[in-house]
């Protein structure tokens, strides 16, 4: 075979397997699935919050059955009382936010007791560091929409 003809085939097997190999390269970069925030795009329903809260707790503290259906129950009164509290301050919202956080922190503290109170000894402190963790991450969140 002369030198120019094998010279020809070489470069053409070469300039194919380059090919195939960009090919493969481009399919990859461009197959690839996006990246996914930790953060929610959109804002958890209530549903979807409680089952989580719930869930979460229930596996941070070890909570058996029955110590789920007593914090079902106290999530429950603190949905009514929550929701008497928005009823009473509904016209005044916007300009008095403010004057209503200790009582809105005053429900928050009654229904930590009432889980503290339903919980076993040993599941107290397992408690209290799922609840430092979860208010870690809401003051980490609340900072992140201050920026934007």
């Amino acid at each position: 075979m002369p030198k120019s003809r094998l010279s020809a085939i070489l470069s053409l097997l070469l300039v194919f397997f380059s090919g195939s190999v960009l090919g493969a390269f481009a399919y990859r970069l461009y197959s690839v699935s996006p990246v996914q925030s930790n953060t929610p795009s959109r804002r958890m329903t209530p549903e979807e919050w409680r089952r989580n809260y719930v869930a979460d707790l229930t596996k941070a503290a070890k909570l058996d059955p029955q110590q789920v259906a007593a914090l079902n129950q106290v999530l429950d009164q603190t949905r009514d009382e929550v929701e008497k509290l928005n009823e009473k301050i509904k016209p005044e919202r916007d300009a008095m936010n403010e004057k209503w956080r200790p009582e809105r922190e005053e429900i928050q503290t009654h229904q930590v007791e009432k889980i503290n109170a339903l919980l076993h000894a040993d599941q107290r402190p397992l408690y209290e560091s799922w609840r430092n963790e979860r208010d870690r991450l809401r003051k980490l969140h609340e900072q992140q929409h201050k920026k934007q």
